[in-house]
């Protein structure tokens, strides 16, 4: 079996490394294609690097641009590649145009699709990320669901086929990769920070990051904590940034950090907030309590259990939110053991 792996945003390498582990114990040749949506050093080659995940055979070179260009440009590249290389599989991960990509691509072709992160719904449809899973998951042959609300979702829009519940990838990463974490990175002590004395900041969706006057009001709200804000920015969140002339007191602006450094910040957090699906889930995992800047999440059972709190639009509340953040009443292993890749793996090699 030949499998032509999707990827082009930083939590794809996160997930696919662990599927490419699992691939590779199995003997499976995988050819590994990079869009290059994330296409900054801090976002894209320092993943490969901690992770250890295989060169890509092909790098599109996508970089910024619209959606539709973003798209087109991947749809182009991924038709060349699979018309060389012939794959059995097409494999893609959660919700990026080069996700949407890799699948029509891929279906075109008359190639299977396995869409890793499946089922998953924010019920939000102004946002691209929602268009590009539910088209994904339409012309996928493999449905790989993280959660049993993924795949009732799926129920629900008549997807019965070929659906899976193999539990989360992201899981199989946090718990092995925060272990080598523990013991390589030295971010807590470059930032001079004390566990559970600062709180963790993530913003990069355009709903946030490219409306000025909101980025600006968010900004504000969280210059009103009451706790040291540590702030990765974004590519994207910088540039507009940089026009604000903003006077930072409690938010600590440093540059993207790879995912070890990042896991140790989340691990060792007060609290976090983001408008990340991603960092949701990890917050859950971490069992460190979450404020999202968003109206929904795909993540239900983090809001349901009391860890992730919706904030919308509503930043004036965030000061108090960090001081005193709602209090966790129950956690469960929603997102399964750890060994989602194996399950993934074991489907494709007896299918």
């Amino acid at each position: 079996m030949i499998i032509l792996t999707v990827i082009g945003a930083r939590p794809q390498f996160i997930k696919a490394s662990m599927v490419s582990r699992s691939l590779q114990n199995k003997g499976i040749r995988e050819i590994i294609l990079h869009t290059g949506q994330h296409y900054d050093d801090n976002m894209s080659k320092v993943f490969f690097e901690e992770m250890g995940i295989p060169n890509p055979e092909f790098n599109l070179g996508v970089g910024p641009g619209t959606h539709a260009e973003q798209t087109a440009a991947s749809l182009k590249g991924i038709e060349k590649a699979i018309l060389k290389e012939k794959p059995d599989l097409v494999m893609v991960f959660g919700d990026t145009n080069a996700t949407l990509a890799g699948a029509l691509a891929a279906s075109k072709l008359h190639i299977s699709v396995a869409h890793v992160e499946a089922g998953l719904r924010s019920y939000n449809r102004s946002m691209p990320e929602e268009i590009n899973r539910v088209l994904t998951d339409v012309i996928s042959s493999y449905l790989f669901c993280p959660t049993h609300a993924a795949i009732e979702n799926l129920k629900k829009e008549g997807i019965r086929e070929g659906v899976h519940l193999t539990g989360d990838v992201m899981v199989d990463s946090l718990y092995h990769f925060t272990k080598i974490a523990e013991n390589k990175s030295d971010i807590l002590d470059v930032l001079n920070l004390e566990t559970g004395e600062y709180g963790l900041v993530t913003i990069h969706r355009p709903s946030n990051a490219d409306d000025r006057d909101k980025l600006f009001r968010l900004m504000n709200a969280l210059n009103q904590s009451s706790i040291p804000l540590i702030f990765p920015v974004h590519p994207r969140t910088k540039k507009i940034l940089s026009e604000f002339n903003l006077e930072y007191q409690m938010i600590h602006p440093v540059n993207p950090v790879g995912y070890l450094d990042m896991l140790l910040l989340e691990k060792n957090a007060q609290i976090i907030v983001t408008d990340s699906g991603g960092i949701q889930k990890e917050a859950y995992l971490h069992k460190v309590p979450c404020l999202t800047l968003r109206s929904e999440t795909e993540w239900v059972e983090t809001v349901e259990d009391g860890w992730n709190t919706i904030v919308n639009d509503k930043f004036e509340k965030l000061p108090e939110l960090i001081k005193s953040p709602p209090k966790p009443h129950q956690w469960n292993s929603h997102y399964g053991e750890g060994n989602a890749a194996k399950t993934i793996t074991e489907i494709l090699t007896n299918h």
